[in-house]
């Protein structure tokens, strides 16, 4: 299985990235085309919104628990044992999402089987797969895989509007369930590798060992050579940080925004008088401008910084909210263009800004454990955010306050990542278990 097919002058890592974009495409086309089966499921069943956006919000707590399992797992037994059962669970959850008949249901067949299984297709897994493969690319490289969460909803969600508006939400869902077993269960069970060391490459691609003492010296975490104690003590010791819970944070207050917007923004629209096609078109637009962004942020960063790009992105991501919120007073289709424009490139920031700020920090043989308890953060965000945004329309009629809650969360995880400061060397010295 080791074997290398590839012309010597093409890294097979590149082969990895390319299964991350597929398969990440398949774990945000689930979260984000929950928008268009909130919309049929209320239509529907005459549901609450608070109690429909809930199922997003279980999904999303079935997630926070499975994503540091995961994260250990992948690194513990490979990722082939993980991903690849985790691809049948998604397809028998989906299959089952088709015969709902009640809220509970819902909450079972999509919250709970469909939420542990797409856990091992998300950026989890591939985070810490694609660690091991680059170094010095880790911001283009993260940016790269995650086009995939931006061409997922751009293909997924004007196709799966198309067949729940003329052929209902049964045959969206079953369609669905069968493509994850046509596409993304083979490729990874074909080409899936877990680290360079098992071809018999070296990470980034290079033909010997790194010097030592270069400008990355230090950023590797010691907790990768420790005895197994030492470990425990290590990140017990981190946990008491305030650097560490700062970056638990700031993602989980951004996701919190990004989910209000994402499971939400086409009710809203629907509801303010637009087409239900054109609504998910649009949502498709922006899906796709992230994830040219997603690239350029991590190749920027690289350059110009994990601080800078986050910043610049997140003002992106406020004011695309903004004009969101403010089509409800001023409802010009050019303020839905440019909520499309701004959002798309702030969202686009979120992924791999998330993923290299970890690596930046921590990375090694437990960088699976880190990466896995940061996307278990992003999880209680996404879940929140999913159900505050439905308690307070229930409430209130209106997503105002929502959508204000989403700008201000993300205007304080800019403040975090400045604290973080991701851009200055982080050695461990005092509390290094070695």
């Amino acid at each position: 299985m080791g074997k290398n097919f590839l012309p010597r002058s093409l890294y097979y890592g590149w082969v990895v990235v390319g299964l991350a974009i597929v398969s990440m495409s398949y774990w945000f086309a689930l979260r984000t085309t929950f928008s268009l089966f909130f919309v049929a499921f209320i239509d529907d069943f005459h549901w609450g919104r608070a109690e429909t956006a809930s199922v997003q919000s279980v999904a999303m707590v079935t997630y926070t628990v499975m994503a540091p399992l995961i994260g250990i797992l992948v690194d513990r037994i490979g990722p082939r044992k993980v991903i690849l059962p985790g691809i049948a669970l998604m397809s028998v959850g989906l299959f089952l999402c088709s015969r709902i008949q009640t809220i509970a249901q819902f909450y079972l067949f999509y919250g709970v089987i469909v939420g542990t299984g797409v856990t091992c297709l998300s950026i989890v897994p591939f985070t810490v797969i694609l660690a091991h493969w680059f170094e010095r690319k880790r911001g283009m490289v993260n940016g790269l895989a995650g086009m995939g969460i931006g061409i997922g909803p751009l293909f997924f969600v004007p196709f799966f509007q198309y067949l729940i508006s003329f052929h209902g939400w049964p045959t969206a869902y079953l369609i669905f369930s069968a493509s994850v077993l046509i596409i993304p269960l083979p490729l990874n069970a074909i080409f899936l590798r877990h680290r360079p060391q098992e071809m018999g490459l070296l990470p980034d691609g290079d033909q010997r060992e790194p010097i030592t003492g270069g400008k990355n010296e230090g950023t590797h975490h010691p907790v990768a050579s420790s005895p197994m104690g030492q470990k425990e003590r290590w990140l017990i010791e981190e946990m008491k940080g305030s650097r560490f819970w700062s970056l638990l944070l700031f993602p989980c207050l951004t996701v919190f925004g990004v989910y209000i917007i994402i499971v939400h923004h086409v009710r809203y629209l629907v509801d303010l008088g637009a087409d239900k096609m054109w609504a998910a078109s649009l949502f498709a637009g922006t899906s796709a401008l992230s994830a040219l962004f997603r690239f350029f942020w991590g190749w920027f960063s690289d350059r110009m910084g994990r601080e800078i790009t986050f910043t610049l992105g997140g003002v992106c991501f406020s004011s695309g909210i903004f004009f969101l919120l403010l089509y409800q007073y001023l409802p010009s289709v050019v303020l839905l263009y440019l909520f499309a424009l701004l959002f798309g490139a702030g969202w686009g920031s979120t992924a791999p800004m998330f993923m290299s700020i970890a690596g930046d920090l921590y990375r090694g043989k437990h960088f699976g454990l880190i990466y896995g308890m940061v996307e278990g953060g992003i999880g209680v965000g996404a879940a929140i955010g999913s159900w505050v945004a439905g308690y307070i329309f229930d409430r209130g009629q209106n997503y105002l306050w929502a959508f204000i809650l989403a700008i201000l969360f993300n205007i304080f995880s800019i403040f975090l990542v400045w604290y973080i400061a991701p851009g200055r060397t982080y050695k461990v010295t005092s509390r290094s278990p070695g």
